[in-house]
């Protein structure tokens, strides 16, 4: 009995050990596999889970809270309720979709041999989920989300990538992902909208561009115009880089080497084109998007500087503070003007000024349309080398995101879009 529990106790004895090294193994298993993951990976994908489960988790309770609130949702909303519960019982899916994400449901189910009813939103968001939902069990309204979140996940990617090589170190670049996930209504990343998809394709043709991978430019350019109509205007900024990369010189000979190393920026406009070709097969029309921009919103082209002053000045006072958000965004641009270079301040100037030149109508998705600015976020990242200005920014930008996410929760959406 004495030597059986004299084993029994060698045995017993000798478990903590074996598990205490069976766990250090496993730790240096997991080391060795993250060393092999590159490095922005691990920061990006810690930045998109931190951020769903933040935003997921605030949403379902404040949602929860405002059920008890006899006002929500007001009159001109609660269809938009009905269509969301109707996508997903589960708040968490359910609070992702608004307004033109039904409409983006109801192109990517139309079928391609009837005439097509509806040509106010260019068709490669619409298209991408048309071709992931067979993967899906035919559930387009999942496969919306599903693409605007991987879309969300390689924005991050390639804004870490490109703020690298803009800010020259790697805590720049992740001070870069965070504003630019903290810019105000930076929540409709995770939406079911065209934010995150078309921002993620604008980082990534000057991330190519920047590497002078200019056919890699023009093909990631050709879909960043079928993204958003705003799209084809960023083949102005791409040209630029390419000056600046040889010297901005001009005459023949420089001319001649512009067409043979950035033929492919030609693709950008040609994206955009193949748009109006499908609006030709299916109506008859070249035009139809601006016709159907004109007669559905009231739309048309008008100068972008008189609108900003009608928004400022004749205006209620939401949509006047919707436009004093675009000046702020200008404001920024020209402070740090000299540290963006030329091709990042054309870029941010035309993703504020076109949109405005579409007139009134716009202020109301305003908010929505200034996230595509990113260049703010690189001159908060160079404005915030310092640890205290950085986390003042930081908390200030997260407060004032969470405001509008709520404002977003509490049945305003159309404050945001």
């Amino acid at each position: 009995m004495d030597r059986g529990r004299a084993v029994a106790h060698r045995r017993w004895g000798a478990l903590p050990a074996r598990l205490t090294g069976r766990a250090r193994s496993l730790r240096a298993a997991t080391a060795r596999a993250a060393a092999r993951v590159p490095a922005p990976w691990l920061f990006v994908v810690a930045v998109f889970l931190g951020t769903k489960i933040v935003l997921s988790g605030v949403g379902v309770l404040a949602l929860s809270a405002f059920d008890e609130v006899p006002w929500a949702p007001p009159p001109d909303e609660a269809l938009m309720r009905e269509q969301q519960r109707a996508i997903s019982g589960h708040r968490a899916v359910g609070l992702w979709f608004a307004w033109d994400s039904f409409l983006y449901d109801r192109l990517a189910r139309l079928p391609l041999d009837e005439p097509w009813p509806d040509f106010g939103f260019p068709l490669l968001y619409p298209f991408l989920a048309r071709a992931l939902a067979p993967l899906l069990g035919g559930d387009t309204a999942l496969a919306l989300l599903l693409v605007a979140n991987v879309a969300f996940l390689l924005m991050l990617y390639y804004a870490h990538r490109l703020g690298e090589r803009l800010l020259g170190d790697d805590a720049a670049a992740r001070r870069f992902v965070r504003y630019l996930v903290l810019l105000p209504t930076g929540f409709l990343f995770q939406a079911a909208l065209t934010e995150s998809l078309f921002l993620c394709l604008a980082l990534a043709v000057f991330h190519h561009a920047e590497r002078r991978r200019w056919l890699l430019v023009g093909v990631v350019g050709y879909f960043l115009a079928m993204s958003r109509s705003v799209g084809f205007f960023v083949v102005l900024p791409l040209a630029l880089v390419l000056l600046r990369q040889h010297g901005y010189r001009l005459g023949p000979r420089a001319w001649w080497t512009y067409v043979r190393v950035g033929w492919p920026l030609a693709l950008v406009p040609a994206g955009w084109l193949t748009f109006m070709a499908f609006c030709r097969w299916q109506s008859g029309d070249w035009l139809a998007y601006q016709h159907a921009q004109e007669k559905g919103w009231g739309i048309r082209v008008q100068n972008p500087l008189a609108v900003l002053w009608h928004g400022l000045t004749d205006t209620p006072a939401r949509d006047a503070l919707r436009v004093w958000a675009a000046v702020v965004v200008l404001a920024v641009l020209v402070a740090g003007a000299r540290r963006l270079g030329l091709p990042y301040f054309v870029y941010g100037l035309t993703m504020v000024l076109v949109p405005l030149s579409m007139g009134p109508p716009v202020y109301k998705s305003l908010l929505r349309y200034l996230l595509a600015v990113f260049p703010v976020a690189l001159v908060l990242a160079r404005w915030t080398r310092a640890a205290g200005a950085d986390a003042w920014s930081t908390a200030a930008l997260a407060l004032l995101q969470g405001a509008l996410f709520v404002t977003w929760l509490a049945y305003w959406t159309h404050f945001i879009i």
